[in-house]
């Protein structure tokens, strides 16, 4: 599976308690991130990620892409519902596709942690499916 990461400055903390957490299951797959998350999650779990530019800068348009052209196959966005953002309509351009495209979507720690373990044990396999199915 190909899952992006991606966390708001304020988030940037629990993203990396998530991916250590989580770490036995997200080396499995293939990860991809923003730039200052993915730095960290990089340095900070030894996680093979690769990495786009900043949100701001425009990454979250580039997973966008990703996920409009079946490359992306869940997203983990750490949102700070709290603090405007610069690029507020570039995350919910990145929110709408997931949903447009039927991308599990965790726009938070808990539900973030939800993913993971139904990854874990195999409750998205229907992802690979669809894979085999927008092929034939």
């Amino acid at each position: 599976m190909n899952i992006a990461l991606i966390a708001h400055d304020k988030k940037k903390d629990d993203m990396i308690k998530l991916a250590l957490a989580y770490r036995n299951i997200l080396k499995n797959h293939n990860l991809y991130a923003t730039g200052t998350t993915g730095k960290r999650i990089i340095e900070e779990t030894g996680l093979k990620v690769t990495r786009f530019k900043s949100g701001p800068l425009g990454g979250d348009q580039q997973i966008g892409a990703f996920v409009s052209e079946d490359k992306i196959d869940m997203v983990i966005f750490l949102r700070d519902p709290l603090t405007p953002q610069p690029h507020e309509p570039d995350v919910s351009a990145l929110i709408r596709l997931s949903d447009v495209y039927e991308i599990p979507l965790a726009t938070n720690i808990g539900t973030g942690e939800l993913l993971l373990r139904g990854l874990g044990e195999g409750f998205l396999d229907w992802r690979n499916a669809h894979h085999l199915c927008s092929r034939l």
